[in-house]
């Protein structure tokens, strides 16, 4: 793993946590983007040589609203830059983490991505990313 990547902040209003991570950090987010199949609108700001990204859910099946019914707003989850997501997924599963998608789905921001089961990452969601070209 290269660096971390990005944090993610799941949100119930978009627009208002756009408000209030622009005065958090003093500038405003650089990107909107909704992905479909993941059932999500998200915001990314930078933050130094890291992201924040903020997850709003665009539907009631979504990942994001079963995290925010469950444990309300907060980190969702912390995603790594790998070189080579591919290699990465086979060593992390043979290194005994559960993947939770083996073949890598796209992602917002313009990356490949794959999650661990937070089960087998002491409770945090951890998210491969790895630009795609």
């Amino acid at each position: 793993m290269k660096k971390i990547e990005h944090i993610g902040i799941a949100v119930k209003d978009i627009e208002k946590s756009n408000k209030l991570f622009a005065a958090l950090f003093g500038k405003p987010h650089y990107k909107t983007e909704t992905v479909k199949s993941e059932g999500v609108k998200t915001s990314f700001f930078d933050v130094g040589p890291n992201k924040i990204e903020l997850l709003e859910a665009t539907t009631p099946e979504s990942p994001i609203a079963k995290f925010i019914t469950k444990k309300g707003e907060g980190v969702h989850h912390i995603a790594f830059a790998v070189t080579d997501i591919i290699s990465e997924i086979k060593r992390l599963k043979e290194e005994g983490f559960t993947v939770l998608n083996e073949t890598p789905k796209m992602g917002a921001d313009n990356k490949m991505v794959a999650f661990l089961h937070p089960k087998s990452t002491n409770g945090v969601l951890i998210e491969l990313c790895q630009e795609r070209e």
